[in-house]
């Protein structure tokens, strides 16, 4: 039967790979063992795809669910040079970077686009229909909501859960995700509520619960959320 997907030069693939029609890999890709590629996706030069990882998959649902999976997507498209860890699955309607980092067990929703040299750290969960500049690390275990927007060189640390459903599935509230501006840093095991916005280059501090904006510089701490005395920002009196 002829080969129904186009590889390019020098690609290694691994044993028990499957690759499904219509996709298309680049040069000097390496795929790892049991490695599923679904129809359409696009792997770019130089890429490399560890053992058992997902790419393309279709979303799906239960009766149960509010918002339905979107129902036409593009193919999943992974940027030149992009590394993607052992047992990721990462969706359909996907656009990655060049030279982006998803590592081992990470979910990658559909919708999502995830600008060059970011890093999606091992699994971290991102929902769909969200935004991710350039240069941002989400490090292991964080939670990305739907429909967030992630600006260019943010930082979230590890264990980080957000949320975009302020009645909790009463279908009040248009989902609205947290946006993160340019440059802000989110500390381990903080918590943003719905709709919020953190400044640029504001800081939010380890375990903080974070229900209203905070401004641009701003530190804040604590539940809820509040900004940091100057004096102790700055290691002297106030």
């Amino acid at each position: 039967m002829p080969r129904r997907y186009t590889i390019g030069a020098n690609v290694e693939i691994g044993e028990h790979t499957v690759i499904e029609e219509g996709a298309v890999i680049g040069h000097r890709v390496a795929i790892g063992h049991g490695v599923v590629i679904r129809r359409g996706t696009i792997v770019g030069d130089g890429a490399r795809i560890d053992d058992g990882s997902v790419l393309g998959k279709t979303p799906f649902s239960n009766p149960k669910m509010a918002r339905k999976p979107f129902e036409h997507l593009e193919p999943l498209v992974i940027g030149p040079n992009a590394r993607i860890g052992s047992g990721a699955v990462i969706y359909a309607g996907v656009r990655l970077g060049a030279d982006v980092l998803v590592g081992d067990l990470a979910s990658i929703r559909e919708r999502v686009t995830i600008g060059d040299g970011s890093i999606i750290g091992r699994n971290a969960t991102v929902e769909p229909n969200t935004r991710i500049g350039s240069r941002v690390t989400i490090q292991t275990s964080s939670y990305i909501t739907s429909d967030m927007i992630i600006e260019d060189d943010v930082f979230v640390g590890p264990c980080c859960s957000s949320s975009n459903d302020k009645y909790m599935g009463r279908g009040r509230y248009p989902h609205r995700g947290p946006v993160l501006k340019r440059g802000c840093r989110i500390g381990n095991n903080a918590t943003l509520l719905p709709g919020i916005t953190i400044g640029e280059d504001a800081v939010v501090g380890a375990g903080a619960v974070v229900t209203r904006d905070v401004p641009p510089g701003w530190t804040v701490v604590g539940n809820p959320a509040r900004e940091l005395e100057r004096g102790h920002r700055d290691g002297g009196a106030s």
